[in-house]
């Protein structure tokens, strides 16, 4: 149940059907062109599909060409209160909008920044969360509910409605994840428009990541949301490889390496733990459309794991390699990561 009206950002569709798409955004300073290009690259080659810029002044502006020329995902500008700095970022080639045109003054500055974006195909998506609501809106509800962010969101929608502007995209963030959920859930009840899904100040990698699973995961399980923010006080290349997990998770992303390993017990006696993660970090980029177990013993291994293309169990300093259940060769435990990773190239 995605959204029914599908807009277009760059070379990526978004809503009415389309794939989930996953974002995130660039924590380099702006007027650090070099910086900023640089790890634009770095988000593009680990999964981005969509990259946003904080544009805050006129200088920044000179980022969006550079980074139209060195990535072919498309560019979003995060724009906030200085509607010339979006009708700038239009002119400079960005592929799409953030901005919330209650902010940006007169209905003259909003008719200017629709019809710019409509005259280059340029949707906009209008951001909102608990710090940014309006105050009638906050004197209404008395505090941040999922229906004072929903009604914020229709509120700035119906300002670019007026001026024949539809190529709208939706957001509603929280950092209480009950809240974020609920408000996805009604503005799908209410509006039509594509939804992008975040948690808003997530928190740290690990409390981000759980935040982020549990309200992302849970409506998109539901057939709600067209594309992905993983918001995490991180390397924002480390939003992009858990947003990829979430969606392979959820079987929403069939492609590439699903990864599966044993919590551990008393039976293992190698170190598990080490060589689970160095196998998920050695075949992070793998695009083959495959199962891979690593185990401790051979209860979890051959056993449990025989749905795996392939994997191995470890023994007393040592391991099996198997394949779709079937044992292959026993190796000792320091080859077994590298065995793993000969067998997996052999597939």
């Amino acid at each position: 149940m995605s959204s029914k009206i599908q807009v277009k950002a760059g070379n990526i569709k978004i809503g009415g059907g389309a794939d989930v798409s996953i974002q995130s955004m660039l924590n380099i300073p702006s007027t650090d062109i070099e910086g900023s290009v640089n790890q634009a690259k770095r988000l593009e080659a680990a999964g981005c599909q969509i990259i946003r810029a904080a544009i805050p002044n006129m200088d920044a502006v000179k980022l969006i060409p550079a980074l139209k020329e060195a990535v072919d995902v498309p560019i979003v500008a995060d724009i906030h209160f200085n509607y010339k700095l979006a009708l700038e970022a239009c002119a400079a080639g960005v592929d799409k909008i953030r901005i919330n045109p209650g902010n940006i003054g007169s209905d003259d500055r909003v008719k200017a920044v629709a019809q710019a974006c409509k005259a280059r195909n340029i949707p906009i998506r209008i951001g909102v969360n608990s710090g940014s609501l309006e105050k009638d809106i906050l004197a209404k509800y008395g505090h941040p509910t999922p229906q004072a962010l929903c009604d914020s969101a229709l509120y700035h929608a119906s300002l670019l409605e007026k001026f024949d502007f539809h190529d709208i995209v939706l957001s509603m963030k929280s950092s209480t994840v009950s809240t974020m959920i609920k408000a996805y859930e009604l503005a799908s009840q209410q509006c039509d428009y594509p939804l992008h899904l975040g948690v808003t100040e997530a928190g740290t990698e690990r409390m981000g990541l759980i935040k982020s699973s549990a309200g992302i995961g849970s409506l998109l399980l539901h057939g709600i949301g067209d594309t992905i923010r993983v918001s995490l006080t991180a390397d924002p290349v480390r939003e992009v490889y858990a947003a990829k997990d979430i969606l392979k998770a959820l079987d929403i992303d069939k492609s590439g390496i699903q990864f599966v390993s044993c919590p551990t017990c008393g039976r293992t006696r190698i170190d598990l733990v080490k060589i689970a993660g160095e196998v998920e970090e050695r075949l992070r980029d793998c695009n083959k459309n495959i199962k891979v177990a690593v185990m401790g013993c051979v209860v979890n291994g051959p056993g449990e794991a025989r749905e795996a293309d392939i994997g191995i169990a470890g023994g007393d300093g040592c391991g099996l390699v198997f394949k779709k259940g079937e044992i292959l060769y026993k190796v000792p435990e320091d080859k077994l990561v590298d065995a793993l990773i000969d067998e997996v190239n052999k597939l």
